[in-house]
């Protein structure tokens, strides 16, 4: 009963008419944060710091911090919903949590089913979010504790099993598509060792001293990948486009939906909990999830609307389950919520087991907003849609060079380095050439965001057993999640292989 009144309270303070609006103009700012390639919540968060600092000065020290977290939050989850926008449309993933969205919606926009695409994903975002924020009111402290229980071991585990899964990605070739896994773990290593500061694979280059940037990679595999592929083939629509006569989607949309909704969303609540994992790896699980469930599996990259609606409620869930560890222990669980926690701690508020007795207002006045800036969400995304859709009837003549002005203005705006853009072209034919021997390009992505996290915990658990690799059979959590990886690899193996000999049989007799 404490939790919601508590609650009350905190809707007391959301809505106050400042706070609505720092909740609507982070919501909005958020989407074409999320829009726009490259301008990820990171970056949109971090240059809106120190002008909420100023916008809010005339507030108390509480207040101040309450009205900045509640416009800083809904940038974050509002980068969600945008971030398919783009991805759907113009093959181009806003967010590198909507990389998987643009396997099916592309598809489902080329087929003029955009108006649907883009429906259904703002209606999962919204349940997603929903559904997180209850779980967070009544399962923060359980799954708090279950989060933190977790070691190295576990956590590469879990990122093997990750990489495993992403063999749902595969298309037709699970041998290429782990070959792309592998590629995208040889990307993550080039930049300065973390321990040892060694240079690896820099060449002597200074630009590669950090690595190489996600989404330069990801946008000029996806975006420019594409590009090249409509310029160097000649495959442009020379008719006229067909006018997408409904942007809602049918009843049978909706029924398909449903199921992947629930799971995506209930998916990237778990993923989200877990610090590091973030919305990236959940968009990537649930659609691995539905593929496999799916009696249907060969239709998704197609223009599957439940390979849409399951990748985009997965990661609006895994941003609401990222609060949890940033709000109850102090730990970030992502990049994002590491600079939402300086920003908290900029008004000497610090995250972690004492801020709901020592900041009531502001914990909860946070998880109300998020309430309030996901209906604000839903109410701006659905009118848009019909807006957004018409987008795809562009000619390429004109499509084609906003893609590249959006992709070249994103990527430049994260690093300001020319190099990145050089990287940029080099990644879009990179892409093509993939695309067109039928190597799948998104275990590429997941290996390069995956591959500093496994390498930094893996070294973590063995400095704890003197460099031994028992450690990741003798603890069961880890266990657990090795032997599920082994079996999502083997199982289709052994059925591809069940299959032969019944044709071999089939033939003899």
């Amino acid at each position: 009963m404490d939790t919601l009144q508590f609650l009350f309270t905190g809707f007391g303070i959301a809505f106050q008419w400042h706070n609505l609006l720092f909740a609507f103009f982070g919501v909005l700012i958020g989407t074409a944060v999320g829009v726009l390639p490259g301008i990820g919540p990171m970056s949109g968060i971090a240059l809106l710091i120190p002008v909420t600092a100023s916008v809010t000065g005339g507030l108390g020290p509480d207040e101040a911090a309450a009205s900045s977290i509640i416009l800083l939050a809904g940038v974050y989850y509002g980068a969600m919903y945008g971030g398919s926008t783009t991805s759907i449309l113009l093959n181009t993933p806003g967010e590198s949590s909507s990389v998987v969205t643009t396997l099916d919606g592309h598809q489902m926009a080329k087929q003029g089913r955009a108006g649907a695409a883009l429906a259904i994903s703002a209606i999962g975002s919204f349940v997603a979010g929903i559904v997180a924020l209850v779980a967070l009111i009544f399962l923060a402290a359980p799954l708090s504790k279950l989060a933190i229980r977790f070691g190295p071991a576990e956590y590469v585990a879990l990122m093997i099993l990750g990489l495993c899964a992403v063999s749902g990605l595969a298309g037709k070739s699970m041998t290429k598509a782990l070959m792309m896994t592998v590629f995208g773990l040889l990307l993550s290593t080039i930049g300065l060792d973390t321990v040892s500061g060694v240079a690896r694979f820099t060449f002597n280059n200074p630009a590669l001293f950090q690595g190489l940037e996600f989404l330069t990679v990801a946008v000029g595999l996806f975006a420019l990948g594409e590009v090249f592929k409509t310029i160097l083939e000649g495959d442009f629509n020379t008719g006229t486009v067909a006018k997408i006569q409904k942007v809602m989607p049918t009843k049978q949309d909706i029924k398909v939906s449903t199921m992947p909704i629930i799971r995506g969303s209930l998916l990237g609540f778990i993923i989200g909990v877990l610090p590091g994992a973030g919305a990236t790896l959940a968009s990537f699980f649930a659609y691995s999830v539905e593929k496999k469930v799916s009696k249907t599996p060969g239709k998704f990259g197609q223009g599957a609307i439940e390979g849409v609606a399951a990748p985009e409620s997965a990661n609006n869930a895994a941003s609401g389950g990222a609060m949890i560890p940033l709000l109850t222990l102090g730990i970030p669980g992502s990049g994002t919520t590491a600079i939402l926690m300086g920003a908290l701690i900029m008004y000497n508020v610090q995250p972690g087991p004492l801020l709901f007795e020592e900041h009531p207002t502001i914990a909860w006045g946070l998880i109300a907003s998020m309430f309030i800036g996901n209906v604000m969400l839903l109410i701006l995304n659905m009118p848009l849609v019909k807006i957004f859709a018409k987008i795809i009837e562009t000619p390429p003549k004109y499509l084609i060079p906003m893609i590249i002005a959006i992709s070249i203005f994103g990527v430049y705006a994260v690093q300001v380095s020319v190099f990145d853009l050089m990287l940029l072209i080099v990644c879009g034919l990179v892409g093509y050439f993939f695309t067109q021997h039928d190597f799948p390009l998104a275990p590429i992505v997941l290996g390069l965001v995956l591959g500093p996290m496994i390498e930094n915990n893996l070294r973590r658990a063995l400095i704890t057993t003197n460099g031994n690799y028992m450690i990741f059979v003798e603890r069961p959590g880890s266990l657990i999640l090795l032997s599920i990886a082994a079996l999502w690899i083997l199982i289709p193996i052994v059925l591809k292989m069940k299959g032969k000999k019944v044709i071999v049989n089939d033939e003899a007799a």
